[in-house]
C-alpha cells in the first residue's frame, strides 16, 4: 500500500496575493520562498469569501458559504457537517488545528467569544474534539485585540508572562497600560504607535510555530499520519508588532496603492462614497455593520507606516514556518508531507483608495497567495495560472488522503497538481453577504474576465483582467460590452447551477 501523505495546511489571515519575497522584491520571506522553489506557486487562487468565518468554513467543509450557512463573519458553523478534519480522523489520521480558528462568532452559542475566551481554566482543560479536530490550541485575536484568551493566554501564563492582560487592549471595566494606545478619531485598528511593547517571544506567531512543532514531533512518535492547519492570524490588521519586526522596513520605502483619478465613476455608487468624508451607508448597516462600508480616506504617511508593519508581520511569519519546515527536515518527513501554503482572503493597502476589506471584488481582495510542495509529487520550482479555489482543499486533500469525500462543491486538483490531468475548472466563484439583504455580491472570475452582480443593485463591475489587470476601466455600461455582459451573466449562472449539490442520489425512475 501507498504510503499516506501528512498533511499540512499553513494559512495566514488577510495576506495581499503579492506579500511574498519571491512576488515583491524587498519582502523578506525565505522560507515562504523556500516553499515555491520545493513546490508550484498557483498564481490565480481565489477565496470564496472575501471573510473570515465563510472563506474557513469553505476550507472545512469544501461547500460554498450559501451552503455551508456560515455565510459571513458573525455566523456559527454547524457542528454536525461532515469536514475534511473528521473525514481524515476516522480513517486513522490525527488532525490537529493550531491557532486561528474563527468558525464561530463573538456572541450567542459559541466557544469564541467573553467571556469564555478568557477562562483560562477552561482551556487548560479543553483540547477538542472541534469540528472534527483532535486537537485544537486556539488564539482568536488579531495583534493587540481585546478578544485575547484561550490556549495561547494559558502559554503566557505558563511561560512566566502573568500579566498578559496589560499588553492587551482593555475589556470594559479594565485597564491596559502597556497595550498600544488607539489612534482617536482613527479606523479601529490605527495605533498611535505601531510597536509593541509585547516580547517577542510571547507574541502568538512563536507559540504557533512551537505548538506546531510539538504537533507534529507527537505524530511522529505515534507513527501515525497527520493533517494539522497551522493557522497565523496576521499580518490581520491592527498594524502593531514587537520589535525588531515594528522597525523591519522604512515606511519611506514603502509604496501603497492609490485610487487613479475618476476611476470610481464607473463603479457603483459604494465605491465613490469611500471616497468621501461621512458617507452614508446606513442601509446597508442593517442589522449589524458591513465590513469596508464607510469612509476609506487615509492619510498616506500613516498608510506607508501601516504597509512597513504589515511587510514586518510577514517576515515574523517566515521566520517561524521555517523552523516547521527545518523540523520536518529534521524528522525525516519533508519527502512524505503535502504542504498548501495560502490565505483566507486578500486585502488592500491603499490600491483603488482603500484600506479594509468589503463589498468592493478587485483582485487584491479576492485573489490570494496559494503554494503547494510535495516532494516527487508536485513539480518543484513551478509557476502555474491555472485556476485554484479554496473551495477545492478538501476534496483535494481527502483523495491525496485515500479517504472518500462526501457530496462536496470544491473539486479535486490532486491529479492537476501533478501534471495528470488538466484544469478541474476554469473559473472560481467569490459569494460575499454581510447582511440578510444587503450589501450581497457574487463574482465570477473566467480564465479572462471577471464579472460582479449585486442583489439590490442595478450596477456591476466587468473587468478585462488580460488588458486592464489594476481594474481601473469597468465595462458594466460600456455600450460596445453589451454582448459580452450578456455572456458573461451566463456563464455565472451556469456556474451556479453546475455547483448545485447532489446530496441525495437517484436511485430510481421516480
Amino acid at each position: 500500500m501507498t504510503q499516506r501523505p501528512n498533511i499540512l495546511l499553513i494559512t495566514t489571515d488577510q495576506q495581499h496575493y503579492s506579500a511574498m519575497g519571491c512576488v515583491t522584491p524587498g519582502l523578506k520571506t525565505p522560507n515562504i520562498d523556500r516553499l515555491c522553489a520545493g513546490g508550484t506557486r498557483f498564481d490565480r487562487a481565489y477565496c470564496p469569501a472575501p471573510t473570515c468565518t465563510p472563506s474557513r468554513a469553505s476550507i472545512l467543509t469544501g461547500l460554498y458559504p450559501s451552503q455551508h450557512g456560515a455565510w459571513t463573519i458573525g455566523c456559527k458553523l454547524d457542528e454536525s457537517l461532515p469536514t475534511l478534519p473528521g473525514l481524515l480522523s476516522g480513517q486513522g489520521y490525527r488532525t490537529g488545528l493550531i491557532g486561528k480558528a474563527h468558525f464561530q462568532p463573538l456572541a450567542g452559542d459559541s466557544l469564541e467569544k467573553q467571556p469564555i475566551l478568557r477562562d483560562i481554566d477552561f482551556w487548560r482543560g479543553f483540547n477538542g474534539p472541534f469540528y472534527g479536530f483532535d486537537h485544537i490550541e486556539l488564539v482568536r485575536n488579531h495583534a493587540d485585540e481585546a478578544h485575547v484568551g484561550q490556549h495561547y493566554a494559558a502559554w503566557m501564563e505558563d511561560r512566566g508572562l502573568a500579566n498578559w492582560r496589560d499588553y492587551f487592549q482593555p475589556l470594559p471595566g479594565d485597564d491596559a497600560p502597556l497595550a498600544p494606545k488607539r489612534a482617536e478619531g482613527a479606523p479601529y485598528w490605527a495605533r498611535e504607535t505601531r510597536s509593541w511593547a509585547l516580547p517577542e517571544d510571547m507574541h502568538y506567531t512563536p507559540w504557533i510555530a512551537e505548538r506546531t512543532l510539538a504537533f507534529i514531533d507527537d505524530a511522529a512518535d505515534r507513527g501515525d499520519p497527520f493533517f494539522l492547519w497551522t493557522s497565523f492570524p496576521d499580518p490581520h490588521p491592527p498594524y502593531t508588532v514587537p520589535e525588531p519586526w515594528a522597525s523591519m522596513y522604512d515606511p519611506e520605502d514603502m509604496e501603497p496603492g492609490a485610487v487613479t483619478p475618476g476611476e470610481h465613476a464607473l463603479n457603483a455608487p459604494h465605491f465613490a462614497k469611500t471616497q468621501q468624508e461621512a458617507p452614508d451607508f446606513a442601509d446597508w448597516h442593517q442589522p449589524h455593520e458591513a465590513h469596508g462600508c464607510d469612509s476609506h480616506l487615509y492619510p498616506r504617511a500613516a498608510l506607508k507606516k501601516d504597509m512597513a508593519v504589515y511587510y514586518g508581520m510577514m517576515s515574523f511569519m517566515d521566520r517561524e514556518i521555517g523552523r516547521i519546515l527545518d523540523r520536518l527536515d529534521a524528522l525525516g518527513m519533508t519527502e512524505t508531507t503535502l504542504i498548501v501554503f495560502t490565505t483566507d482572503h486578500g486585502h488592500f493597502l491603499g490600491q483603488h483608495g482603500l484600506v479594509a476589506k468589503g463589498p468592493f471584488h478587485y483582485e487584491d481582495m479576492l485573489r490570494i497567495p496559494f503554494v503547494v510542495r510535495w516532494p516527487g509529487k508536485v513539480r518543484a520550482g513551478a509557476e502555474s495560472r491555472s485556476i485554484q479555489t479554496l473551495l477545492d482543499l478538501a476534496p483535494t486533500m481527502l483523495e491525496a488522503a485515500g479517504v472518500a469525500a462526501p457530496p462536496m462543491q470544491g473539486l479535486s486538483q490532486l491529479a492537476h497538481w501533478q501534471d495528470q490531468a488538466p484544469p478541474p475548472r476554469d473559473h472560481a466563484l467569490c459569494e460575499n453577504r454581510h447582511n440578510p439583504l444587503a450589501p450581497h455580491v457574487t463574482s465570477y472570475i473566467g480564465e479572462r474576465f471577471k464579472i460582479s452582480v449585486y442583489r439590490t443593485e442595478d450596477h456591476g463591475e466587468i473587468f478585462d483582467l488580460e488588458r486592464d489587470p489594476g481594474e481601473i476601466n469597468n465595462l458594466w455600461t460600456d455600450p460596445g460590452s453589451t454582448r459580452l455582459r450578456a455572456t458573461l451573466l451566463q456563464k455565472m449562472v451556469q456556474a451556479i447551477q453546475a455547483a448545485e449539490p447532489l446530496k441525495s442520489p437517484r436511485v430510481a425512475q421516480a
